[in-house]
């Protein structure tokens, strides 16, 4: 009986975080669903389609395509050198040197800067006449010239370099965070057992990591999936739809061509595809650890 007036009790506590939740996740993203299935511009009579702006997606639509392939290689692309590169800097950086602090700042600070402003900077870097890079390669005598966010060839790996050089602090400091939660007895012990640092990295810091790296890469891939700022800062989705992503995609369907239908369409397919992937991804690794 006491038991159930507790849980009774607790309702007046969650209630103001429920319906903060309810207002602002669950009621819009009911709403979005209900609106991708309307052929509407925002302001007219709404018309109902059903599934015919995601049948139009899927069938018709070639920018569409072009933005779910950039971001699905996007997604490897932070998979594969986000996460590699930010768990050899914070391997690094557990380390004891002096100054160490000081390197954890510098390389956690381009997180804290707007990413319009980090597309800004890099759009000066990567100016082909005065940017950095091409001034670099002229000063050491290379005679190499790159358009490097005009170029379709490889405009979507010159955006993902600066994304690259934003993104590498937030998993950096988790990392940091999971490397210090490992038992330094467990360490010595394998130290004294004969086991190289190699193996004792690969074979027992990374295996004591495991809800680290479920929480890295579920933040990266969410990241991944709903990457804006920065291309629509740097290319805008150009040259070319070379760089379009379902974010920028979305955007411009429903606020440039006022096709609000067909951009909460994106939007949706956007909440779908993080979903498929992360909530099995996060209920397996959990139910094994």
């Amino acid at each position: 009986m006491d038991g159930k007036k507790s849980r009774k009790g607790i309702w007046p506590f969650l209630l103001p975080a429920l319906i903060i939740y309810l207002s602002v996740i669950v009621i819009p993203v009911a709403y979005s669903l209900i609106i991708s299935l309307f052929k509407w511009n925002g302001v007219a009579e709404m018309q109902f389609v059903g599934l015919g702006n995601y049948k139009n997606l899927f069938t018709n639509d070639k920018v569409f395509m072009t933005a779910l392939k950039n971001n699905l290689l996007w997604i490897v692309m932070t998979i594969g050198i986000t996460m590699t590169v930010s768990l050899g800097f914070a391997v690094l950086l557990n380390n004891k040197f002096r100054g160490r602090t000081v390197f954890r700042a510098l390389f956690y600070f381009p997180c804290v800067v707007a990413p319009i402003a980090v597309a800004i900077i890099w759009r000066w870097i990567y100016n082909p006449n005065i940017g950095f890079i091409n001034q670099f390669f002229k000063a050491i005598g290379l005679n190499f010239k790159q358009t490097w966010i005009s170029d379709p060839k490889v405009s979507i790996y010159a955006v993902f370099f600066a994304a690259l050089w934003q993104g590498i602090g937030s998993p950096m400091i988790l990392f940091l965070a999971g490397l210090q939660s490992v038992s330094p007895d467990v360490l010595e012990a394998a130290t004294v057992d004969g086991a190289s640092p190699v193996r004792k990295f690969f074979f027992i810091t990374v295996p004591l990591m495991k809800q680290t790296f479920v929480m890295v890469i579920a933040n990266l891939i969410t990241a991944a999936m709903k990457v804006y700022d920065i291309v629509a800062g740097l290319t805008d989705g150009g040259p070319n739809n070379a760089t379009q992503m379902l974010g920028t995609y979305m955007y411009s369907q429903t606020f440039q061509y006022n096709n609000v239908g067909m951009g909460t369409a994106v939007a949706c397919v956007m909440l779908f595809m993080m979903l498929i992937v992360i909530v099995p991804y996060v209920n397996f690794t959990s139910k094994e650890s």
